[in-house]
């Protein structure tokens, strides 16, 4: 099922995320289902489970569709449940963001440039994985979204003076999307 997707000023994107418990293994396939078909629909690279008004650690991430641009993305598509970081380089590296939440902002980001991370899988299964590139930035905004936190968060101070008129516009409600959305 194709959900709205939450915007800026809701509160489920400001909480943290609970951990999934992994015996509800029907309602976790549900909402991995309404993830994906979501992602889909909205033409977004990642989404994770707080987007879609469901305050659960599940992110889902797609690169199919930025093959063009980042031609290693050719067939990357995770589902991550529960996902933790386990180490993080301390090389950073600086690209430009955007959110479904957040239409029409985008600033660029400082993150690590590459991680290592423990989850499970759709099909409930332990997985360490590491991540670098387009494919680990992804990953990291996904998983911010599960900590309450938005990439507007990291942006350097000049950049959130600049945007915060319009952060306030998408809180309010004066904001645009090709998609379903909604603020709560």
């Amino acid at each position: 099922m194709i959900r709205p997707i939450y915007l800026y000023g809701s509160d489920v994107l400001r909480r943290k995320a609970d951990p999934v418990d992994l015996s509800r293994k029907d309602d976790i396939k549900d909402l991995i289902a309404d993830l994906k078909e979501t992602l889909v629909k909205s033409e977004g690279c990642g989404l994770a489970a707080p987007q879609i008004g469901v305050s659960l650690r599940v992110l889902v991430v797609d690169g199919n569709d930025m093959t063009d641009v980042y031609p290693y993305l050719e067939g990357f598509s995770r589902v991550m449940i529960n996902p933790v970081v386990l180490e993080e380089d301390d090389k950073k590296c600086e690209f430009s963001e955007g959110c479904l939440s957040i239409p029409g902002v985008y600033a660029d980001i400082v993150r690590p440039s590459s991680i290592k991370v423990e989850y499970y899988d759709e099909n409930f299964e332990r997985k360490v994985e590491d991540f670098d590139k387009f494919a680990c930035r992804m990953i990291q905004h996904e998983m911010s979204h599960l900590d309450g936190e938005l990439f507007t968060d990291l942006a350097a101070p000049i950049r959130r003076k600049m945007i915060a008129k319009k952060l306030q516009n998408i809180a309010k409600g004066k904001v645009s999307t090709h998609y379903n959305s909604k603020i709560k």
